[in-house]
């Protein structure tokens, strides 16, 4: 008999409804030696309305304290100005032996919102997921655009705390593993910089362009001539409110601002170009691109990377999935091992 994990999302935007979708997904896997029992919270009304026409958990509410409450797994998806509130809700609410699987998009915030709210007896493991490849050009970050194969043949980069148990690792790892991603681990200080680059820019990018063009003399000509393009570009300024996207770029100033210098450097180097009709010039910009551009793709299409990437020695899955984080018993639920179950 299937035993049950209980879990709770917190934050039901794209990310943490597909997680719920994922968990469905392995219930309906009569074979499976697990089932999730999947619980959803969000403090935003608008989101929590849509979660629930979508029918999106086993059960939604509004109340952090008391979706989180007696639950094994806690994973928060929530933006960076609704943190301080979900974290404190935890702080009285958390059981022992409870593992947060923080998916915030910034890592250090939530390490010292961890620090003051985490009870000492459970435990945090920062998640980013890097998704499934299908959805690479899919931006909108909405729950009408989850998927339960959002994260297959992904990566879940993992940053586990550094008093986190083994155990509490372990599952996370096999967490990702059911969710469909591959798990790997690094440094969060590191992830905050590569996330500068990859999150962050592309953001400051897109609303710089609208802005820009918004306050040009022929904005309303320009605003009927849009289309998919110009739709990509600046998604951000339809999924992310505006607050979330100014406190992530104040967080991530200093790794932001080299990126951004970076940019300008090479926007200038094109306008340089155009300004003088330096075909070549041009033809040497686009062509070294494209070349990084389809050596980059066709790697992360794949999901292959240089021999030398970030692995654990974390076995995944472990026989010690678990071990000494809330005993055997939660051990045997994810593994559905009723071996010795009578002596718990």
């Amino acid at each position: 008999m299937a035993k049950t994990i209980t879990v709770t999302i917190i934050g039901l935007d794209r990310t943490g409804s597909s997680v719920a979708l994922a968990l469905r997904r392995c219930n309906r896997n009569k074979r499976a030696p697990q089932h999730f029992d999947v619980r959803g919270a969000d403090p935003r009304p608008g989101i929590l309305e849509t979660a629930k026409r979508a029918k999106i958990c086993d059960k939604i509410e509004r109340n952090l304290a008391r979706a989180a409450r007696e639950r094994d797994i806690v994973v928060l998806a929530l933006p960076l100005p609704e943190q301080g509130q979900a974290w404190q809700a935890l702080a009285d609410s958390l059981q022992s032996g409870a593992v947060v699987l923080d998916m915030a998009q910034l890592k250090a915030p939530a390490s010292r919102l961890a620090q003051e709210y985490l009870p000492a007896e459970a435990h945090l493991v920062q998640a980013t997921p890097v998704v499934n490849a299908r959805y690479l050009f899919d931006g909108v970050d909405d729950a009408d655009h989850a998927a339960e194969d959002l994260f297959d043949d992904g990566n879940m980069l993992l940053m586990p705390a550094p008093e986190c148990s083994r155990a509490a690792v372990e599952l996370a790892s096999d967490f990702s593993t059911l969710l469909g991603a591959t798990p790997h681990f690094m440094d969060a200080l590191e992830h905050d910089t590569l996330s500068a680059a990859t999150v962050d820019l592309p953001a400051l990018l897109g609303v710089a362009s609208f802005h820009s063009l918004a306050h040009s003399p022929g904005w309303n000509d320009l605003q009927r001539l849009t289309n998919p393009p110009f739709g990509r570009l600046t998604h951000q300024l339809f999924d992310r409110h505006p607050d979330d996207l100014r406190d992530q770029w104040l967080h991530n100033r200093e790794p932001l601002l080299r990126w951004l210098d970076g940019l300008l450097d090479t926007l200038q180097q094109a306008r340089t170009a155009l300004a003088e009709g330096d075909r070549d010039a041009l033809e040497a910009l686009v062509t070294g691109a494209e070349e990084e551009y389809s050596a980059w793709i066709n790697r992360r299409s794949n999901n292959r990377w240089d021999a030398d990437e970030r692995k654990s020695d974390l076995p995944s899955p472990s026989g010690m999935l678990m071990s000494g984080l809330m005993g055997d018993f939660l051990t045997r639920r994810m593994r559905g091992d009723n071996h010795n179950e009578e002596e718990r």
